[in-house]
């Protein structure tokens, strides 16, 4: 079974505020910065196999801390992007809450296409592809994939085997890690939304083992 730790990038100036999508030029606020550093500490002893990332600044710049750290090249995966949000794509998350369509966004989400952009559900279709793609390419492996907050809940959802109209109920914040292992067999979601130690990660060590007689 291949481990991932799907990280959602660190904090912007327009998290909450506004659906920036496809979007270039969103980079890391100074929250954000201290937020990817500090994933250099709390996956201190975990052994990071690869570091793929969404092509977005704001993931890129989240994985470059560990990946400096660990002597790894980041792998730019474009199925890992933030979802296609069209139309909407730079509007305020107040503004669009009073839209007919942002009701069904909170509720059913499996029914919505953004004007002029994705929906959900292809989202979900590409970011399952994307993990299959990891496990392929690294079979029994711990990876990590920097992503973003829809993406990661439309994903752990299927894994943990729920519908996708379901993904609001977890939240998935800035520089969270969420965890799960899949491959052959039945997938497992270890860890959702963890913000915090992740030392249970690190390898056991083995017992040593006692010689017998003199």
């Amino acid at each position: 079974m291949t481990t991932l730790l799907l990280v959602r990038h660190g904090h912007t100036d327009v998290a909450g505020k506004r659906l920036t999508g496809w979007q270039r030029g969103v980079h890391m606020n100074a929250r954000g910065r201290r937020e990817a550093e500090r994933l250099v500490e709390r996956l201190e002893g975990v052994p990071i196999d690869a570091i793929w990332t969404s092509p977005l600044e704001r993931c890129r710049e989240t994985a470059a801390p560990l990946a400096r750290d660990r002597g790894l090249s980041p792998i730019v995966h474009r199925e890992l992007i933030e979802v296609d949000y069209g139309d909407w794509t730079g509007r305020s998350i107040a503004q669009l809450r009073r839209t007919r369509l942002w009701r069904s966004v909170m509720h059913a989400p499996s029914t919505v296409r953004f004007p002029g952009g994705e929906s959900m559900l292809e989202v979900q279709a590409r970011m399952v592809d994307a993990a299959m793609n990891l496990v392929e390419a690294h079979p029994g492996g711990i990876v990590m994939a920097v992503s973003h907050a829809d993406p990661i809940r439309l994903l752990v959802t299927h894994l943990a085997g729920t519908h996708a109209d379901h993904l609001q109920r977890l939240a998935i914040d800035t520089a969270s890690i969420s965890v799960v292992t899949l491959g052959e067999g039945i997938p497992r979601v270890q860890k959702v939304n963890d913000t915090g130690d992740l030392s249970a990660l690190r390898p056991r060590p083995k017992p040593r083992s006692r010689k017998v007689g003199g």
